[in-house]
């Protein structure tokens, strides 16, 4: 069983936390003891939330605007974060972009903005945490990637393009940064209700072999556990975390 305080001392910077999956994996590293830093975009007040509710369980915990798609803030934010706290030892790169459109409606700007977030982003946030942690001798890169990085949906070209791009960059960091002892990871959530889902749960959920969508929880949980030293030995992984949904997919014949 994990020490509730096993992430005592670190200092974690989440991207995107301000809701979603975002937000309960600070709350849920904080929950560990790791001192937070969330950062946000547009969801400010989201993020301010959430900081205040580590706050008011006793943890430590700020916010931090930047637009990840900007490498000049990427690296000013991971400095910002490195300064404020003396290290950085875990970065969640969860912030991402996630918008549908017809494969013939795609137009250059509108891929752009899907890789400069989602890709772009997560190697700069990457690259620079990785050279305040070669400092400690350690460090934990989680990065929050898709389920749609192996399967496909309709009108998400772009999206899904992303997600198998992580998982590629996922692996080859693992590889540039295992003599650092810098571990690299990717967590694929499946269906998760967010804020903003739309969907009918119940329904989508009958089709998922769990019988249930996920919940931002499920997927924090791993995060925690693959910012810990309980997995100083893992590295270079996309871990699915989909409630069987791929497993069906790949496997069931009946």
């Amino acid at each position: 069983m994990r020490n509730a305080q096993d992430l005592a001392g670190k200092v974690a910077l989440v991207t995107g936390a301000g809701r979603g999956i975002g937000r309960e994996i600070a709350l849920d590293l904080a929950a560990h003891g790791a001192a937070v830093a969330l950062n946000f975009h547009e969801s400010e007040t989201g993020a301010a939330t959430a900081a205040d509710e580590i706050r008011s369980r006793n943890g430590i915990a700020w916010t931090c605007k930047a637009d990840i798609s900007s490498v000049s803030e990427v690296r000013t934010l991971i400095r910002q974060v490195a300064d404020h706290s003396g290290r950085l030892d875990i970065l969640v790169n969860n912030a991402a972009i996630d918008p549908r459109l017809p494969l013939f409606e795609v137009t250059e700007h509108f891929w752009d903005g899907v890789m400069n977030t989602n890709v772009r982003g997560m190697f700069f946030c990457a690259q620079s945490a990785a050279l305040e942690m070669k400092k400690l001798g350690r460090g934990r890169i989680i990065n929050i990637s898709s389920v749609q990085g192996q399967l496909v949906m309709r009108h998400f070209a772009a999206y899904a393009a992303s997600k198998g791009a992580i998982n590629s960059l996922t692996r080859q960091l693992s590889l540039d940064l295992a003599d650092q002892q810098i571990t690299v990871n990717a967590v694929a959530p499946g269906r998760v209700v967010v804020e903003k889902s739309t969907y009918d749960a119940v329904a989508a959920g009958r089709e998922i072999p769990c019988k249930r969508v996920g919940r931002p929880s499920d997927v924090a949980v791993v995060v925690s556990l693959l910012a810990s030293d309980a997995t100083d030995w893992l590295t270079g992984q996309v871990i699915t975390v989909d409630g069987g949904t791929t497993t069906r997919l790949f496997l069931e014949t009946d």
